[in-house]
């Protein structure tokens, strides 16, 4: 059997595990998606999905934003189905005051005039004296972007299986040999956990914990009027972009599980501070808002590669996961089937935990 023969399980159909299997299937790979709920149902489906690839300190998985862009734009050609919105991002205020630090290796972003904002983003109310511009960033809709990678996938040969939750792994030899589902065992050479915050379930039972945390986020869509915001702003009163259909969406914070900080409740008291940003917003009705768990190591980077003392078991933990997605996808793939170790990948490996 060669290398891209491979029987390949892939744990999670979020949009990391989608990248991961296909493109482990464009590389001839025999790939199956399994998943306990269905595709995109887990955080991916309630994420904010910027891609944004600056950071404000220093930052050891600099190589993998800087490439980010550059992969989203290499999947758009491939896959007909995958388009992302890229509109740029415009930052001002508290949360941008500190400029990007060179080990971040930022994209190329613009100091704006508030002028400048105008001609951005005419229906400001309050534009601030100047911003942060990142022309090459932007955003997607990451259901049909893990729509468009699973279906990719599938042409390449792979095969799905939803409703299908993973109870363990069999090992034989302190080797992984493949899945424990209600099925029975799915047989496979190497397997890719890619089940966010599902992962630490698995590797605990290997008795190889890996600290990742359930981080909570809220999102929120919003019925309202078309063109309202032409970039992505994120500022202290309001992270916000428009889709392609028209609807807002808005990320917040989450707070506590109090009665005042409930989801439609905290809905409510953005959509005021939206209607205070921004002229035109004539009526804006929240349509759903809901919390989402994003996977968040111990450290803040990425967990990426294989663990060490089992054999055939490739671990993927990463926030920010839409922004990652496709270079981890693409790296990932290189190095499972290629034998290409990745140097940008080098600062997230699992064995780091597992020191003495």
């Amino acid at each position: 059997m060669t290398e891209q023969e491979k029987r390949i399980v892939v744990i999670g159909a979020g949009i990391m595990g989608a990248s991961l299997a296909y493109h482990l299937a464009r590389k001839g790979a025999r790939v199956t998606v399994v998943d306990a709920e269905g595709i995109a149902s887990g955080v991916t489906g309630h994420s904010f999905a910027w891609i944004n690839t600056s950071s404000s300190e220093p930052d050891p998985i600099a190589p993998l934003r800087s490439a980010a862009i550059e992969a989203y734009h290499q999947l758009e050609t491939e896959l007909p189905g995958l388009t992302v919105q890229w509109t740029g991002a415009l930052s001002y205020g508290e949360m941008t005051s500190a400029a990007p630090s060179a080990a971040s290796n930022p994209p190329v972003a613009n100091r704006l005039s508030r002028a400048q904002i105008l001609d951005l983003e005419p229906n400001l109310k309050h534009p601030p004296e100047s911003a942060s511009y990142a022309p090459a960033e932007g955003a997607l809709d990451p259901m049909a972007t893990t729509q468009a990678l699973i279906a990719g996938a599938q042409a390449h040969g792979a095969k799905v299986l939803t409703r299908t939750p993973v109870h363990g792994l069999a090992i034989r030899h302190a080797k992984v040999i493949g899945v424990e589902t209600a099925m029975g065992i799915i047989e496979a050479d190497l397997v890719v956990v890619a089940a966010g915050t599902g992962i630490t379930k698995l590797t605990d039972r290997l008795e190889m914990p890996l600290p990742i945390e359930a981080s909570p986020a809220l999102l929120i869509r919003y019925k309202t009027q078309p063109n309202r915001v032409r970039t992505l702003i994120s500022s202290p009163e309001m992270e916000v972009r428009q889709t392609a259909q028209g609807a807002l969406l808005a990320a917040e914070d989450y707070l506590d599980d109090t009665t005042e900080n409930q989801p439609d409740a905290i809905a409510l008291r953005t959509a005021k501070a939206i209607q205070d940003a921004l002229h035109g917003v004539v009526a804006i009705e929240p349509e759903w808002a809901c919390v989402g768990l994003r996977p968040m190591p111990a450290d803040g980077i990425p967990i990426i590669g294989y663990l060490p003392k089992v054999a055939g078991v490739y671990v993927c933990a990463a926030h920010p996961g839409i922004t990652l997605a496709a270079i981890v996808g693409r790296l990932a793939s290189e190095e499972i089937i290629d034998g290409e170790v990745s140097s940008a990948l080098g600062p997230c490996r699992p064995d780091r935990f597992f020191r003495d």
